[in-house]
């Protein structure tokens, strides 16, 4: 399982992001292998991104070893919850500080 804190590259976030935009959904979800997201949204001004296959693209973009969905969680404890812990809005976590 990978450490969740060594996703520290916004700019890998973001071009995660514009992946998702120019591939479509769908398109996305199926070239990396996810699942569409049940709980936890990334969400930008631009829209909705299912934040744990965000998050795998995020972390290969950064470290050069894509994550598949079976290597890490999703939930609060995990990618969405370093997600929004690197400032993102995500549906279904509030922290406070």
């Amino acid at each position: 399982m990978p450490s969740y804190s060594a996703l520290t590259d916004r700019s890998a976030v973001q071009r995660a992001i514009d992946e998702f935009d120019r591939l479509g959904r769908d398109a996305f979800l199926h070239k990396f292998g996810f699942g569409v997201a049940r709980d936890y949204f990334l969400v930008t001004d631009s829209g909705r991104y299912d934040s744990k296959a965000i998050f795998g693209v995020a972390f290969g973009l950064q470290h050069g070893t894509p994550l598949g969905s079976d290597e890490f969680s999703g939930g609060r404890d995990g990618a969405a919850g370093r997600l929004a812990e690197l400032g993102y809005s995500i549906t279904g976590i509030n922290f406070t500080g």
